[in-house]
């Protein structure tokens, strides 16, 4: 689907922001693509839809080469971007103009998505609020059935119902042709609907691993004190305890704490990874 192998790209000469970047990415996912501000991950995924070009290294989409922009390979790409403008006409027309340049567009899934974020064909898009307007282009981006979806920051701007609405759709629309990826920096809005986990950082990606892969290997756990011989890989201190990530030796279940996990490989990713 996506094979990126030894990527590189800077804004500037001086300023590199990838380098030697490599990525698989396979239908059948829905990748979690984390990283705070200004990380990459925007940059990451205007690279692969085409719209930024790489200095070095290949980014092959549908066996493509990005950068050439070939219709064949963009008709089965759609890139919902955080940053957006509308123009001032409705819906429907909105869909007439576009949704012919997307091979798969599917309008009954269209209807069924207008529906479930209560939006009607005929509302014109520049008397949207922001949060309808974004929830309009999710479900245009998600009827366009593209065999790659790109989605930066997608919950933005959406309240608490709306993600939940959001994790909804998503779960009961994607297919397993379909290759996912969400860039976001607010990990817990797309807790149990990632997977896998990519943590990006200062443009490298400094981890890269299944929800299963993480169950089987990390323990997470909430304990009143830290044990004197305790070497956990990150903790947290809150109220009342600490949120902690173990090696799990034991082979013992536990809930993954995706939050904790982000800001744990970011801060010791060396010793994260030491463990898979």
């Amino acid at each position: 689907m996506v094979d990126i192998k030894e990527l590189r790209f800077g804004y500037t000469k001086k300023r590199t922001l990838f380098d030697h970047l490599d990525l698989d990415l396979k239908p059948g996912n829905v990748y979690g693509l984390l990283g705070k501000n200004g990380a990459g991950k925007t940059t990451l995924l205007k690279i692969i839809s085409g719209l930024v070009f790489s200095d070095k290294g290949k980014c092959l989409v549908h066996g493509y080469h990005a950068k050439d922009r070939v219709p064949e390979c963009l008709e089965d790409i759609c890139f919902i971007p955080e940053e957006y403008h509308l123009p001032s006409i409705r819906i429907d027309r909105f869909v007439m103009l576009h949704g012919p340049f997307y091979k798969r567009f599917d309008h009954s899934k269209l209807d069924w998505l207008l529906k479930e974020f209560q939006l009607e064909p005929q509302q014109k898009l520049h008397q949207l609020s922001y949060g309808q307007r974004k929830k309009f282009l999710l479900a245009f981006g998600l009827a366009t059935s593209a065999r790659l979806l790109l989605m930066d920051e997608p919950t933005n701007g959406l309240d608490i119902p709306s993600k939940s609405q959001f994790r909804k759709v998503i779960a009961a629309s994607v297919n397993e042709d379909q290759c996912v990826v969400i860039s976001t920096h607010q990990v817990r809005d797309l807790q149990n609907l990632i997977d896998p986990i990519i943590i990006i950082d200062e443009g490298k990606i400094i981890f890269n691993q299944s929800i299963e892969r993480i169950a089987s290997v990390l323990h997470f756990d909430t304990l009143i004190d830290l044990k004197e011989n305790m070497q956990p890989l990150y903790y947290e201190e809150g109220i009342g305890g600490f949120a902690v990530i173990t090696p799990n030796r034991d082979e013992k279940d536990s809930r993954i704490d995706i939050e904790l996990l982000f800001n744990g490989v970011v801060a010791n990713a060396k010793g994260f990874n030491n463990e898979f």
